[in-house]
């Protein structure tokens, strides 16, 4: 009996410790480390930064250049995120970096009813100020501080110059959005329409298509049906691109469309590349990381004034194959 015993407290004290470490990995992996530097010393701010798109080559550079800013700035930054379109993963980050009293969220904005009560109620109730990163949201709902990242709008007036250069000033252009994004989606649409509501024979036409692959191959599969003579085609939410383009590669053995888009990620870079993308919106995602810890510090610090209302805009720029190397 004894010996059992001895092989039971053995066995279920092995368990403990597997579990212990597991938790404490998982823990880890939900959020990134204080800095070596920093960990056995007292940090003035705690802040986090949280993404609806964790891993991801974008969100992987804004991170790494906002975890280098805060070790420079001798504070505590801790990235959490959710995954794709999980919305209630990424509220949940929100609710829980807020009842833990951090000193600052820096958040990829989600233009809804529950990401506004966050920010305008349950963040303002605890003197908690909120930078919008990448993606904004309308001040006027959200109360956040400020904004850092792309300017969308002169993003659309980008894409919309090229395309008069590149097409010509009549023809038929088909803008498809989605499901998120959407005020990021609204600015660059309204950019679009900045610069061709002065060209009569060039005639736009939306459609949406929501994030899910399939509804994007099938609202594809239907606008090229409606509007086989289109000439160009703009992909105008970043999620859609690669789906949309592998799609009319199915269809057609060369695209009848010139393809613009607004995403820079890897996979269309390569879709530039082979000459499947006609141009492309490049981001500052490092510059996105670096300037929304600076500008939360400052602001903690009382050295910023004022922060801008309208958001402080990083480098984009409209890049075509011919560019690359």
């Amino acid at each position: 009996m004894r010996k059992t015993a001895i092989i039971t407290i053995i066995a279920m004290t092995l368990m403990l410790c597997y579990f212990t470490s597991a938790s404490i990995v998982k823990l880890y992996r939900a959020g990134s480390p204080m800095p070596a530097a920093l960990q056995e010393q007292e940090v003035p701010y705690r802040l986090v930064l949280i993404t609806q798109e964790m891993d991801t080559p974008f969100w992987d550079l804004v991170g790494d250049s906002a975890l280098a800013e805060a070790e420079k700035q001798g504070i505590s930054l801790q990235i959490w995120g959710s995954y794709g379109s999980n919305e209630d993963d990424f509220l949940k980050k929100m609710e829980i970096a807020i009842a833990s009293k951090v000193d600052g969220i820096i958040v990829q904005g989600l233009d809804t009813e529950e990401f506004n009560e966050l920010t305008k109620i349950q963040a303002g109730r605890h003197g908690i100020p909120v930078i919008t990163v990448a993606s904004d949201v309308p001040m006027q709902d959200s109360l956040r501080r400020t904004y850092v990242g792309s300017d969308h709008k002169e993003a659309g007036r980008l894409v919309a110059r090229e395309l008069l250069s590149d097409m010509g000033q009549a023809g038929t252009v088909i803008l498809i959005g989605g499901s998120r994004q959407r005020y990021d989606q609204d600015l660059r649409l309204a950019g679009i329409h900045d610069i061709l509501q002065h060209y009569p024979d060039i005639h736009t036409v939306f459609a949406e298509a929501p994030d899910e692959r399939e509804r994007v191959v099938s609202a594809a599969r239907d606008v090229m049906n409606r509007y086989p003579e289109a000439d160009a085609l703009i992909a105008v939410n970043s999620n859609i691109t690669e789906t949309l383009v592998r799609e009319i590669g199915k269809r057609y053995h060369q695209s009848p469309f010139r393809i613009y888009s607004f995403d820079d990620s890897p996979e269309t870079m390569e879709l530039l590349k082979a000459g499947k993308l006609e141009g492309m919106i490049l981001q500052s995602p490092e510059e996105m990381g670096r300037i929304s810890v600076d500008l939360m510090v400052k602001w903690l610090k009382g050295e910023a004034g004022p922060l801008d209302m309208n958001g402080y805009y990083t480098n984009i720029r409209m890049v075509k194959a011919e560019e690359l190397p």
